[in-house]
Order: structure tokens, then C-alpha cells, then sequence
């Protein structure tokens, strides 16, 4: 789990490293996380050009994709996969999705976020990431994708790269069997870069009287984030595995060669 120095991809990490029971860790160079890709600059940026990214995941709706596109590095092969498809449909879209409308609006961000209802809210959008169709159907194309020993080096992301990609590391993770605090601290450690890249949002919130807690709440992750998701696999499922078997309807054999591909 190593944070990438990119200058054009916000909040690049790489899954490589986690360490796995009985010694093993995650293969590196294989799985990649990251924040929007609108800035994407392999030839201003040979650190992103020599990971070799064959394969891009996009967990991000249709309005965050036009609003601002991918740029794929050369042959690259992007995959849509919009978790929050229902959420949109039915015009509960979370502020997860819409970072910068939010807070660039105190009045607004109290109003929806404010008095604790933003721990509420990504609460209830992480148990969706769990039970709702979109996220199910997303989250099932990004493991068959990941299984796909042609993929190549694969990067999959959203926007800020630490909810419904936070989701994604830690369900690949889990399956390869790191333990729960290996799992937590990959998904925490993006906080700083999530933080760095959103500061002067943050600051022009606060300068507007905006509640700092408010805004961190939205900017950051927490434990009690992941937690939610957790607790719903478990009251549903049982198992991380099971939910993946049951809920997402990846095969047994996708999984097994996850383990192939990435464990070592």
C-alpha cells in the first residue's frame, strides 16, 4: 500500500505491499487506486507512464464523467461501472458525488450536512454500496475485470478515490485475506492526499462560515464509514466472500484467480 508521487493523478496508490497472512504481501504494480483522471498527463508525467496502466475503472456517475472526462493513457481500455446509478435515478444523489457544489455553499451544507445527518448520510451511502443494484452490478464488473489476467495493470477510481474506491480496495483485499486492520489503514490512508487535494475548497468553505467539522466530515473518511458497509456484508451475507458470491454474483473461479494474479 504505497501512496505514488503522480503530479497529474490526484490521490494514486498502489495496492502492491499490503501485507497478506504467513508473510505474503499484495503483488505491486498490478492494482492502482486514484482520485478523477481529468488531469492525467502520462508524457508530463513518466511516473504514471511507466506503471503501464492497461485498464481504468470509472466508478464515477455520467454527470462527474462529462463534467470531467478521463484522459487514458495511450491503448489504455477504460471500463464504466457507476455505483451510484440508482442514487441518481431516484435524484438521491449523495454529496459524496457532489463535493463541490456542497461546500461551496455553507447554507446548503448545513442544511443537508450539518448537526451530525454528514456521518448519517455516507452511513447510508456506504450500506448502498452493499445493497443497492448499481453498486452491485459495479462492483461485479470491477472483479471480473481484476480476475482478468489480460487486464494488465489496472487503476480504478471515482472522484476523490476514497468512498467507492475505498469500497473496491477493500473488498480485494479482504478476499485475498489481509486482516481487518491492514484493510482499515489502506482505506484511512488516503486522508492526506484527500485533504491536500480539496484545501482550497475546505479553506473558501470555512472563509464563507462554513463549519470546519462539517467540511472535514465530507472531505474525509472514518472508520465508522467502512464499518457501515462491513456491518451490512456481515448482517446480510455473513462473509466478505459470500457477498461477493451471492450478492455481486462474481464466480468462485473470478476469485480464485484474483488470488493468482495478486497475492504473493
Amino acid at each position: 500500500m504505497t501512496a505514488i508521487p503522480a503530479t497529474t493523478v490526484a490521490n494514486l496508490r498502489d495496492l502492491g505491499g499490503t501485507p497478506l497472512p504467513a508473510g505474503h504481501a499484495v503483488r505491486s504494480g498490478l492494482l492502482f487506486r486514484s482520485g478523477q483522471l481529468d488531469r492525467l498527463d502520462p508524457t508530463a508525467d513518466p511516473v504514471v507512464a511507466a506503471l503501464g496502466i492497461r485498464t481504468i475503472v470509472d466508478f464515477r456517475t455520467q454527470a462527474e464523467r462529462l463534467a470531467r472526462p478521463d484522459r487514458l493513457p495511450a491503448g489504455g481500455r477504460l471500463l464504466l461501472a457507476d455505483v451510484l446509478a440508482d442514487r441518481v435515478s431516484s435524484g438521491l444523489l449523495p454529496a459524496a458525488a457532489k463535493l463541490k457544489q456542497v461546500l461551496a455553499d455553507p447554507v446548503l451544507a448545513e442544511r443537508e450536512l450539518g448537526g451530525g445527518r454528514a456521518q448519517q448520510m455516507f452511513a447510508d451511502t456506504y450500506r448502498g454500496f452493499v445493497t443497492a443494484d448499481s453498486a452491485r452490478a459495479a462492483y461485479r464488473a470491477f472483479l471480473i475485470e481484476v480476475a482478468d489476467p489480460d487486464a494488465g495493470p489496472l487503476l480504478f477510481h471515482c472522484t476523490a478515490g476514497k468512498d467507492r474506491t475505498g469500497w473496491a480496495a477493500t473488498i480485494v483485499l479482504t478476499l485475498l485475506g489481509a486482516l481487518p486492520e491492514a484493510v482499515e489503514a489502506e482505506y484511512l490512508a488516503v486522508n492526506p492526499a484527500v485533504r491536500q487535494a480539496f484545501a482550497p475548497l475546505i479553506e473558501g468553505f470555512i472563509a464563507q462560515g462554513g463549519d470546519p467539522e462539517t467540511a472535514l466530515a465530507v472531505i474525509g473518511v472514518v472508520p465508522e464509514y467502512l464499518a457501515a458497509a462491513l456491518d451490512e456484508v456481515e448482517a446480510r451475507y455473513g462473509t466478505m466472500e459470500k457477498y461477493v458470491v451471492e450478492g455481486l454474483g462474481v464466480p468462485v473461479q473470478a476469485i480464485e484467480r484474483i488470488h493468482e494474479r495478486l497475492a504473493g
